[in-house]
């Protein structure tokens, strides 16, 4: 028997045959490293691109346990989006089919409250939801969780990247602890590894593997003797390589900002952070810069220390760092998760020094000839709202969530990341809707309030 066959797990007969009927031929390489895991009902951390089949895996590990005859929650998902809760509770149904009378409840912000409550009420042995509205129905005690054996923590880095991590932490203090636990990511950041330890018991971590090949960073030098021509090479460089997020190192303040002003008068989306700024105005340029509505951030080393942003395409040292430690520091920042970087550092004839410490091979590369710098630069994918009401406010990211989602607004994968401060909040739209969206939080109420909002620009 092959060991990726569905039959060689310890599977109820009605679920092997139902997948048999629904096409499944065999395990994906998810399937097959964490299945086994959760049939012995250990906790599991499993990492995993959408399309994997991770849906499926935690599906079958929580249906398989499934007391059908006791008619109470007895397994709740939570995922980032209405959406992403709405794929996950009909697959889940596609693979109870075989087993009767199994109801899936879907809980999500965007909703109205009324029938949801009526749903709960007849009773429900799997829920699938969102972290916010989830937590509104246990505020409002119409969700009970005492009897919760299986926890899921769907896209758990999306959801924090989304601003979920109180929601979550407050539902988990309503499930018992005995109870099994799953964690499935696209990527394992330092916020995803501190949940998981400390809503998991003793996890087993297992990652498909990828397709393609290991993270490499690929290292570029330019030579530019003038200032006039560093500026130029670094245009160049953005516009050929049209990064979603490119990171631009200065070796002083002054630099960081006359680069940061001379892209942005070339019409670069760009922003600058050094120890000039004051605390809110660093904080603006970091949200934006981490929600993708700005695409260039041109930094000292002080100022960017602690900065923490995934898939950066592309650093540029528009000066090349006075040590070799700072430079690997430096150009580590691209190529992560799996994926290519790329490095372009742009140094003077009067730096054979500093090139010399790096002691690795260098060639002088052409700069691109074939970029016109008088065409249209690259617009971000996401534009970045400010809401005039955060904690204080008592405004949770799930409030604004379901504010955005609900009748004529804007579908729940079309928002980015969600930060709410003590009495700010931030929210990335995809920019193509965010007139929409603006227009939503304008005319609409918020937790029964009308806050203020605009776009950050």
């Amino acid at each position: 028997m092959n060991s990726t066959d569905f039959s060689s797990l310890d599977l109820k007969p009605d679920l092997v045959k139902n997948l048999s009927s629904l096409g499944y031929a065999s395990m994906t390489p998810i399937q097959s490293l964490s299945l086994p895991i959760i049939l012995s009902g250990k906790d599991v951390i499993g990492q995993g691109k959408t399309g994997s089949g991770k849906t499926a895996a935690f599906g079958l590990g929580l249906l398989n346990k499934l007391d059908v005859k006791s008619y109470r929650v007895q397994s709740i998902v939570l995922c980032p989006t209405r959406e992403l809760a709405d794929q996950v509770a009909s697959e889940i149904r596609k693979l109870a089919r075989a087993v009767h009378n199994i109801k899936v409840l879907t809980l999500c912000g965007g909703a109205p409250f009324g029938p949801q409550i009526g749903s709960l009420e007849h009773g429900a042995h799997i829920v699938v939801g969102t972290p916010g509205r989830i937590e509104e129905h246990l505020r409002k005690n119409t969700l009970k969780l005492d009897h919760v054996d299986t926890l899921v923590l769907d896209e758990a880095d999306r959801m924090l990247d989304m601003g979920f991590q109180d929601a979550i932490d407050n539902i988990v203090e309503k499930i018992p602890t005995d109870r099994q636990t799953l964690l499935f990511s696209a990527t394992y950041p330092q916020e995803t590894e501190e949940i998981a330890a400390r809503v998991m018991q003793n996890p087993i971590t297992v990652s498909a593997p990828s397709t393609h090949e290991e993270s490499t960073i690929k290292q570029y030098f330019y030579q530019t003797n003038t200032d006039d021509e560093r500026m130029i090479a670094l245009r160049l460089l953005l516009a050929k390589h049209k990064p979603d997020s490119a990171l631009v190192f200065c070796n002083t303040k002054l630099d960081t900002q006359d680069v940061a002003d001379e892209l942005i008068h070339y019409g670069f989306y760009a922003l600058a952070i050094h120890g000039d700024l004051d605390q809110r105005e660093r904080d603006q340029a970091l949200i934006r810069f981490s929600n993708k509505s700005i695409s260039v951030l041109v930094a000292t080393d002080v100022a960017a220390r602690g900065l923490d942003i995934e898939a950066l395409d592309i650093v540029i040292n528009f000066n090349l760092a006075h040590d070799p430690e700072v430079h690997v520091h430096r150009i580590g920042r691209t190529g992560r998760a799996g994926r290519s970087g790329i490095a372009a550092t742009l140094y003077s004839d009067r730096e054979t020094r500093k090139l010399d410490a790096l002691e690795i091979d260098i060639s002088t590369d052409e700069l691109p000839s074939e970029v016109h710098l008088d065409k249209p630069v690259k617009k971000p994918a996401m534009t970045t709202l400010k809401i005039d009401g955060g904690k204080k406010q008592k405004l949770r990211p799930g409030d604004i969530v379901g504010g955005l989602t609900g009748k004529d607004g804007i579908p729940g994968d079309k928002i980015g990341k969600i930060t709410v401060s003590s009495n700010w909040s931030y929210v990335a739209i995809e920019s193509s809707l965010v007139k929409v969206a603006l227009k939503k939080i304008q005319n609409d109420k918020l937790k029964g309030k009308t806050f203020r909002v605009r776009i950050l620009s």
